[in-house]
């Protein structure tokens, strides 16, 4: 029979495998996400270091619940029932960045947003509008193109220029105004200013008589930054020196609130 100590040291080495094993699978759908959502295994392989065996296997318990599919070319890519989480996930990003938005409202005066880097596109999770009577708005959920946002040129300042160009050849570069930057070396020498200066500005590049100001929310869970948009008639230059060390502030104090949203057990 066999002993208690031998029974708890098996126990012991299945749960540390099954833990194993999670941390594999989730690693596993990161690389995806970072690859566009679509790969091959050997890819993964290549990727992840692991051998194809066992990459095999964590994704065909991941197509079994729903969170992989294998496409008809034998390729794998991400599940839909990751938009349920997504979603969530989103909702609860936007709870905990409310408090420090409108913090933004009443020390600039103009409307907060907080969006996020969804594959190739920018979506807006949270909004406290401005107090003023002519304000801007942009719908909680909206996606737009990164090349024409300060958001966009705030947490695309962060990835290397070769996947910039990477994302920007797939989304092409339409014109929103007749200031959208619609070159690829054009937004990255744009790109270049904001990593000199620590934040971007859209100056009528989604919309004329509107000007933004963004900057990426330091090591945030997922790519994430803060704006305010307002006037152009207010969003001067001279207002930019006031309220660009406010967002900083206001950025790393949103970091903060994530990492403990993170930790709590």
């Amino acid at each position: 029979m066999p002993s208690s100590r031998a029974s708890t040291t098996d126990k012991s080495s299945t749960a540390s495998s099954g833990v194993q094993s999670l941390e594999r699978a989730f690693d596993l759908l990161e690389r995806m996400a970072d690859a566009g959502g679509e790969v091959g295994l050997s890819e993964l392989s290549v990727s992840s270091g692991l051998p194809l065996p066992t990459i095999h296997r964590l994704m065909r318990t991941l197509v079994v619940c729903g969170y992989v599919r294998q496409q008809p070319n034998r390729r794998y890519a991400l599940g839909p029932r990751l938009i349920r989480l997504g979603e969530s996930a989103s909702r609860l990003l936007g709870t905990w960045a409310r408090p420090h938005l409108a913090r933004l409202v009443e020390e600039t005066g103009e409307t907060a947003n907080m969006a996020l880097l969804d594959g190739d596109e920018i979506v807006y999770v949270a909004q406290v509008p401005s107090k003023h009577s002519m304000r801007m708005f942009t719908e909680v959920g909206r996606r737009v193109l990164p090349h024409s946002t300060g958001v966009g040129k705030a947490l695309l300042a962060g990835f290397p220029d070769h996947e910039v160009r990477a994302l920007l050849a797939r989304t092409g570069m339409p014109a929103a105004t007749e200031k959208t930057i619609t070159t690829p070396e054009g937004f990255l020498a744009a790109l270049e200013d904001v990593r000199g200066l620590g934040y971007a500005v859209d100056d009528n590049e989604q919309e004329i008589g509107v000007r933004c100001l963004a900057v990426s929310v330091p090591d945030s869970p997922t790519a994430a930054a803060i704006s305010i948009s307002g006037p152009a008639g207010r969003v001067t230059e001279a207002a930019t020196e006031r309220i660009v060390p406010v967002l900083q502030q206001v950025a790393a104090e949103l970091s903060e609130t994530l990492a403990s949203s993170g930790t709590g057990a």
